[in-house]
């Protein structure tokens, strides 16, 4: 068997080498601690966390000396504009309320539309007793007979000539010139007693073969509101030509005024009326407009003059 040779170790450094090795080692050591290696900066301690406080800190210093600012605090919001708006509105229109003009043309407007609507309620009223009339008219003519046909034509030409009458009152009374005449007062009557007389008339008790108060208050109800109509509304009209709406500025429109002849005339006359008893030198312009039957501008003419001279 054959013998394999092995090789010998590597000898032991000596003292002398390994001083110079670790020489080499520091000197190699210090030369990499001299080149610069590039690093990350380092922090100066404000994170993130930090900043953010620092921020609401900072925030916070502006916010407390913009609170002691009122300027924010004068400012009208648009809730404060909508209330002051309606309230210098509501202002300006109860001022206008107050202005003699206005209220002369509110209480124009309002005659005006009391006396349209009873006058439309005068129509109805005489528009629901044609059925009595035509039935007192016909006097029992067989329908569609010449008698019966022209029956119900009594009632129209009767309450046409009683709204002649009443719309020409009417209408004078709201230009401040009442018409009084008691020709036409007697004319009016008349009308509405010849309507009311035969609208009843088949339904009275004694004259109706089977009496029904229920009918005759259903037909009796057109003339009754007629005569109520036809009664109240020279009062109405009466009443709003004695308003006063107090002195106006600069008149919009010329105003009527009586002149000095026409009072004079007037005075005369109120003054006989006042020495017959029949008027008293205290009474208001609307009694002396009624006596003497002029407008009620000449009416306080003629009360003025004689509570100034009433010898």
């Amino acid at each position: 068997m054959s013998h394999i040779a092995h090789p010998d170790p590597p000898p032991e450094p000596t003292p002398e080498e390994m001083a110079s090795a670790l020489a080499d080692l520091e000197q190699l050591a210090n030369q990499n601690s001299t080149v610069a290696v590039p690093s990350r900066p380092v922090a100066s301690g404000e994170t993130k966390r930090v900043r953010k406080l620092r921020a609401e800190v900072a925030e916070a210093h502006l916010l407390a000396d913009l609170q002691d600012d009122d300027a924010p605090l004068l400012l009208d919001t648009a809730k404060v504009r909508k209330r002051r708006k309606a309230a210098q509105e509501a202002a300006r229109l109860h001022a206008l309320a107050q202005d003699p003009e206005m209220r002369a043309w509110q209480c124009a407007r309002m005659r005006q539309l009391l006396v349209t609507a009873a006058l439309v309620s005068l129509t109805l009223a005489l528009a629901w007793s044609t059925a009595g009339v035509q039935h007192f008219a016909a006097d029992g003519a067989p329908a569609w007979s010449p008698a019966w046909i022209f029956a119900w034509l009594v009632e129209p030409f009767l309450s046409l000539a009683l709204l002649v009458v009443v719309g020409a009152r009417a209408y004078l009374g709201t230009r401040g010139q009442p018409l009084d005449d008691p020709k036409l007062v007697r004319i009016e009557w008349l009308f509405l007693a010849l309507t009311l007389a035969m609208n009843a008339w088949p339904y009275l008790p004694f004259v109706a073969a089977d009496f029904s108060l229920s009918r005759l208050v259903l037909h009796v109800l057109g003339p009754i509101v007629a005569v109520a109509i036809v009664t109240a509304l020279p009062i109405i009209l009466a009443a709003f030509a004695g308003l006063d709406h107090g002195p106006t500025g600069t008149p919009t429109t010329p105003s009527y005024r009586a002149n000095a002849a026409t009072v004079d005339k007037l005075t005369d006359r109120a003054r006989d009326l006042i020495g017959a008893g029949q008027l008293s030198v205290d009474a208001g312009a609307d009694k002396f407009r009624r006596a003497l039957g002029c407008g009620m501008d000449a009416a306080r003419a003629v009360r003025d003059a004689l509570r100034s001279n009433p010898a």
